[in-house]
């Protein structure tokens, strides 16, 4: 009987591997569903890192189990193993292979990463109080105050996700506003003069975020979107980005930022156009008729507000009104 050559077993074994590694690659259901322009952006990258990563584990694993099998101890056998040494070949082969994939994800990381807008996000207008907001000379004042403050856009050096190349010289469809504190989101509404402690957008829209932080080092992460962007106290920030389905998706602090960490949460909520109209002006309604109050917690956790209350006094607030917030439905 002729024995198959271990050059065919090698062939079939790779294209077995591939198979199988381009199948799970493709059709894993690791990702919240997708809610944003760059979200396939990123998806796209995950998969081929997730593909390869599934070839190697099965192309290491399946020749440790081959070796074991092969090579296994045979009962009475009490001899020393081969003295093999050094395969200069091999060792070329196992050290070529990761650096050509290495340098080719390199590469398509910077591409996905000035596709969604990373190597242009400086330079962009930003809100008057926004910017006073970095120097520390107000978390958050009256509506009335907010309002006046915030018609002249001021243009600030930031970093962050800008518009992508396609949008780089037109200006974002929505600007908001976000402040992290100990330990609960500010979404302010410059246009409007809405202050909210969700954050609200029209699905279809090109929104910029601009992020800054009052005491420590935040992160503004929406899972859905598959964007992060780190807001820092001083240094201004900037997210933009375009939702592409309404609905309720969380919003999560992904930096460890106190004890209460794990209590930051809120809510984005992607509206239609009009049901966003809507929402905008139910709510510059409200909060005329409540000047002092300011929608500051999340809704599922109304505790928070003992940590606002250092805070309640810039916020032009008092600790009753941050209690009876407002909430944005």
């Amino acid at each position: 009987m002729q024995q198959i050559p271990v050059s065919l077993w090698t062939l079939v074994a790779g294209i077995v591997v591939t198979a199988i590694s381009i199948w799970i690659g493709q059709n894993h259901t690791l990702m919240p569903a997708q809610a944003s322009l760059q979200a396939p952006l990123v998806d796209g990258f995950f998969n081929v890192m997730f593909t390869i990563a599934i070839a190697l584990f099965l192309v290491v694993e399946g020749t440790i189990v081959v070796f074991l099998v092969k090579f296994r101890r045979r009962r009475g056998d009490d001899t020393d193993g081969l003295p093999i040494e050094g395969n200069v070949p091999l060792e070329i082969f196992w050290t070529a292979i990761p650096t050509v994939i290495v340098l080719g994800l390199g590469i398509y990381s910077v591409d996905v990463f000035n596709r969604m807008g990373g190597f242009e996000p400086a330079g962009h207008p930003h809100s008057a109080a926004h910017v006073a907001h970095q120097s520390g000379t107000a978390l958050a004042a009256t509506l009335s105050d907010t309002s006046e403050a915030t018609t002249a856009p001021t243009i600030a050096p930031t970093i962050g996700i800008g518009a992508s190349p396609k949008n780089l010289d037109k200006p974002a469809d929505l600007v908001v506003d976000v402040k992290g504190i100990q330990y609960a989101w500010l979404f302010n509404y410059p246009d409007s003069g809405i202050t909210s402690g969700e954050l609200h957008i029209p699905v279809g829209a090109d929104v910029q975020l601009n992020l800054s932080a009052q005491d420590v080092i935040h992160s503004f992460w929406v899972p859905n979107f598959r964007l992060k962007q780190d807001a820092l106290p001083g240094i201004p920030t900037e997210l933009r980005f375009v939702a592409t389905k309404p609905g309720t998706y969380p919003v999560v602090c992904a930096e460890l930022c106190g004890g209460y960490h794990g209590s930051m949460r809120t809510q984005v909520i992607v509206h239609t156009p009009e049901e966003y109209d809507s929402w905008r002006t139910e709510n510059q309604i409200a909060q005329q008729q409540n000047i002092n109050q300011v929608v500051a917690v999340n809704p599922d956790d109304l505790s928070t507000s003992e940590f606002l209350a250092p805070h309640t006094h810039e916020m032009g607030i008092s600790a009753v009104t941050l209690e009876s917030v407002v909430m944005s439905h």
